[in-house]
């Protein structure tokens, strides 16, 4: 299914059709603040394997994270933060960046990897946020598979269309996407380190 979504003034009705075929398991690809991604809801894990070989149909890849619509669920999925990251992530959220944090006992280890961390996004991103917002968990998020070749086929909605529109059970054309994927901070050490610049600089003052 391809459905048009306008960010100015997302439609209500096509929102929360995304939002139940997320609740019913479906794998949507929306836009975001940075790049297009492709997620499932996080009470369906059965399908991230889905989401994974999509895919890797094109290009490797196993990275995740999760979206949420605000830092209240944090304390769900990671270990406490201080202040100081709190601060951190409370300047630049809602945006382009994903924070690492330190995984709790209720993140699947599907997630943490050897070092136990989770990827956390609050985009900024109309639609997105209202489809958070409806859903009431958070997504399981990877981005597009990036091809230099043919580099448009992961920021223009007619052309995702075109090569994915037989695997997953949404497409939400939001608009041309970008091309530079989120930033990636990671707050599990002493200090907070730039693992990946994004497309807006973090605010750390």
């Amino acid at each position: 299914m391809f459905i048009k979504i306008y960010p100015q003034n997302p439609q209500e009705r096509l929102v929360m059709q995304t939002v139940t075929i997320l609740r019913q398991g479906g794998i949507v690809i929306y836009p975001t603040d940075s790049v297009y991604g492709m997620g499932c809801s996080i009470e369906h894990l059965n399908r991230v394997g889905d989401m994974e070989r999509i895919k890797d149909y094109y290009t490797p890849s196993s990275s995740l994270s999760f979206l949420c619509y605000d830092l209240s669920q944090l304390s769900s999925y990671c270990k406490p933060i201080g202040n100081s990251v709190f601060r951190l992530m409370k300047k630049n959220l809602p945006g382009p960046f994903t924070f690492l944090l330190e995984a709790n006992s209720q993140v699947p280890k599907l997630f943490k990897g050897k070092k136990k961390k989770v990827g956390i996004r609050v985009p900024d991103n109309p639609i997105l946020q209202m489809i958070l917002r409806e859903l009431g968990c958070p997504i399981i998020s990877t981005s597009l598979p990036w091809d230099d070749q043919e580099p448009e086929y992961s920021y223009e909605p007619e052309l995702i269309r075109e090569r994915f529109d037989n695997f997953v059970d949404i497409i939400i054309d939001g608009g041309t996407g970008g091309t530079v994927p989120s930033a990636i901070i990671d707050c599990t050490g002493s200090e907070p380190e730039v693992i990946r610049e994004g497309p807006l600089p973090l605010i750390v003052n």
